[in-house]
Parts: C-alpha cells; sequence; structure tokens
C-alpha cells in the first residue's frame, strides 16, 4: 500500500502554518518507502494524480469555524467536508474533498483522512510566521494523531535519533522549543 501525508498551508499566516509546523515534526521519523510526506503548500488541482498514485492520503490542515477552542483537533473524512458553508473547512479555497471528487471522475480513487486543528488566527494582518500559543502547544498531539493512523494502517514508524518504534501509545515530543 502507497500512503502519502499531505501537510498544507501557509508558514507566512500564523496558525495557517499548521500542516508546515507538522510536516517540520514528522522529519524526526523514519518512514518506509511507501510513505512520501509533502508540503503541499495550499492544496490544488496539480494533486490530482497523487489520488491515483497512492491508496490512502492523510490530510493535516489548518481549519475554522468548528465552534471548538483554538489548538482542538478534528477528524474526518474528506466527503464530511464536502458541502459545509462552515465549519470544519480548510482555510484554502480548494479541499482535500474537491480534490477526491475531480479525481473520481478521471476514475482515480484512493481512501482519505482528514486531521484538521482549529486556528485561533489564520489571516495575520501582516505576513507572521509561527503559530499562536494555544496552536503550537497542541502540535505534538496532531502529530501524535498522524503517526497513529500510519501505526494503526501497520506502517512501521522509528524515532530517526534513536531507533524507537512507534507504537500504540507513543507520544511525540517536539522538535522544537
Amino acid at each position: 500500500m502507497r500512503i502519502a501525508i499531505f501537510c498544507v498551508g501557509n508558514k507566512l499566516m500564523l496558525d495557517d502554518g499548521i500542516g508546515c509546523a507538522v510536516y517540520d515534526e514528522l522529519q524526526a521519523y523514519e518512514l518506509p518507502a511507501c510513505v512520501d510526506v509533502f508540503d503541499v503548500g495550499c492544496m490544488s488541482m496539480d494533486l490530482l494524480t497523487a489520488v491515483d498514485d497512492y491508496d490512502f492520503i492523510i490530510s493535516v490542515d489548518a481549519v475554522d469555524g468548528t465552534g471548538h477552542p483554538a489548538g482542538t483537533i478534528v477528524s474526518f473524512a474528506p466527503g464530511d467536508m464536502a458541502g459545509r458553508p462552515f465549519g470544519t473547512q480548510s482555510l484554502h479555497d480548494l479541499k482535500l474533498a474537491d480534490l477526491f471528487e475531480a479525481a473520481e471522475l478521471l476514475g482515480y480513487q484512493a481512501r482519505g483522512l482528514c486531521f484538521g486543528m482549529q486556528v485561533e488566527n489564520g489571516e495575520p494582518a501582516e505576513f507572521t510566521v509561527g503559530l499562536t500559543p494555544a496552536v503550537a502547544e497542541k502540535i505534538p498531539a496532531l502529530v501524535d494523531c498522524v503517526l497513529a493512523a500510519l501505526v494503526g494502517e501497520g506502517v512501521p514508524v522509528r524515532v530517526r535519533e534513536t531507533g524507537e518504534p512507534v507504537a500504540p501509545g507513543f507520544h511525540h515530543t517536539p522538535t522544537r522549543p
């Protein structure tokens, strides 16, 4: 099985950089050749062929309008996001659901899983690198969600520095203070 992890976001826009932060943290792990991790920036139709190239796609993105406090993690299938004018909306114009729908029209199919984190501020008045404190402190939990999804799919994951295997109950230690 081939797996892609799409880390979506813009690190110049405060909490919109959630996916970028997760991408950076995932570099601390050894993943098998069947898993590719992408810092995709914003979701685009350029990723269309990836739906055909991979069997399972995990998306990590900033979301807004969930009604939950900043830093809350939500998990949903790509189709659960479609057609909603509010709540669990990606901050980007193209959502994973849109990508999957377009791919299906071309006969491409893959399973998908989305992890989103409620932002505090995803649209600062000026370019601002970094995450708000409420979001930054929850990034390790979001990384745990991605790792748990991989382990749940039977993917062997190891901590790059120590070789320690990631297993149920493992908790990510941030690589940055």
